[in-house]
């Protein structure tokens, strides 16, 4: 089945897609290559592919300009902004010994290791660089904006590696994960825009709530999506974090639940041999069976509800732009 997308993510693409090529051609030659497969414009062989994501960021970008009615587009600021949505993906798909992205095989499966943290490395100073050249008298302000949204990233993730190895992890330090692994890019992309124009600060704080609260539900979308997901559509294997023993939210929700399926949980999760295909899927029926499923959705509608409350007035078609990609991102199947 095709997920229809929202209007404003293609036209984000369109605006960005362009300066994403034109900064990546500045990398050499192989570096160049694991990108532009990693970006869905080539195919391993370097002949061009018409693939690429959903540019949900940029889009949250290029519309927090508008809720400030700005005269102009801070395309420098999108482009930044995918550019270490992209580096976070590569890097994780090494750390996670993810096989598959998008429906191909993933970049370090194609080009190695350390081509693709390379590669990373290298979106993550293009970044600054795409920023930092622009026109914007805020860029500065921007690009430091970004940074901080980075350092939470990289922090997330590392809690999130870490988790695999603890036996016990709390609720509360889970989505403190969350946050910091993905809300805080997602609180960025709908705030950097309106800094990069000069908003005032209560706009970009208000933008930036909405952007946590939205980017809460993500993750918690992304986690229900990595124990149910149809592979067809995700690009990933079935119960892959579960494969890989993640402590996601709703499965911490489970393991911390005091219910006889999250003590079953945490004995799968506890044996030292790889779970079998049948204990994969036990243990994703003790997930359901704790409740966590559930409280994992009523969450992301709580999380949904209270982003809107944060949006700032402005122009009726930008606020009804970010309502309905937000009612995208939480209803989305991949």
């Amino acid at each position: 089945m095709t997920t229809v997308l929202p209007p404003v993510l293609r036209t984000a693409r369109e605006v960005v897609d362009p300066v994403l090529r034109k900064v990546v051609a500045r990398l050499d030659p192989d570096t160049r290559r694991v990108c532009e497969y990693h970006f869905g414009w080539r195919n391993a062989d370097g002949t061009p592919d018409g693939g690429g994501g959903k540019a949900l960021r940029p889009a949250m970008v290029l519309l927090s300009a508008q809720t400030c009615a700005a005269a102009e587009q801070p395309v420098a600021a999108a482009a930044a902004v995918e550019l270490v949505h992209n580096f976070s993906l590569l890097h994780d798909d090494v750390m996670d010994g993810d096989t598959s992205r998008r429906h191909r095989p993933t970049a370090w499966i194609v080009f190695g290791r350390p081509a693709a943290l390379l590669a990373g490395d290298a979106l993550l100073a293009l970044s600054t660089d795409v920023l930092l050249e622009s026109s914007s008298p805020h860029a500065a302000a921007a690009a430091r904006w970004l940074t901080d949204a980075t350092r939470a990233l990289i922090a997330g993730q590392a809690a999130d590696l870490d988790f695999e190895r603890r036996q016990e992890v709390s609720l509360r330090q889970c989505l403190r994960m969350a946050h910091d692994k993905t809300a805080a890019l997602l609180a960025c992309a709908a705030s950097i825009g309106a800094v990069h124009v000069g908003a005032p600060p209560e706009v970009v704080s208000r933008l930036h709530a909405f952007g946590t609260e939205l980017g809460m539900a993500f993750q918690l979308v992304d986690d229900l999506l990595g124990l149910w997901g149809d592979p067809e559509v995700t690009g990933k294997p079935v119960l892959a974090d579960l494969r890989a023993r993640k402590k996601s939210v709703p499965v911490v929700h489970a393991l911390t639940s005091g219910t006889a399926a999250g003590d079953r949980l945490r004995e799968l999760y506890a044996q030292s041999d790889p779970l079998t295909e049948d204990q994969l899927h036990e243990a994703a029926e003790m997930v359901r069976r704790a409740g966590s499923a559930d409280w994992t959705r009523r969450e992301c509608d709580r999380r949904l509800a209270t982003a809107k409350q944060h949006l700032p007035t402005g122009p009726q078609h930008a606020a009804a732009a970010l309502t309905e990609l937000a009612e995208f991102i939480v209803r989305r199947k991949h």
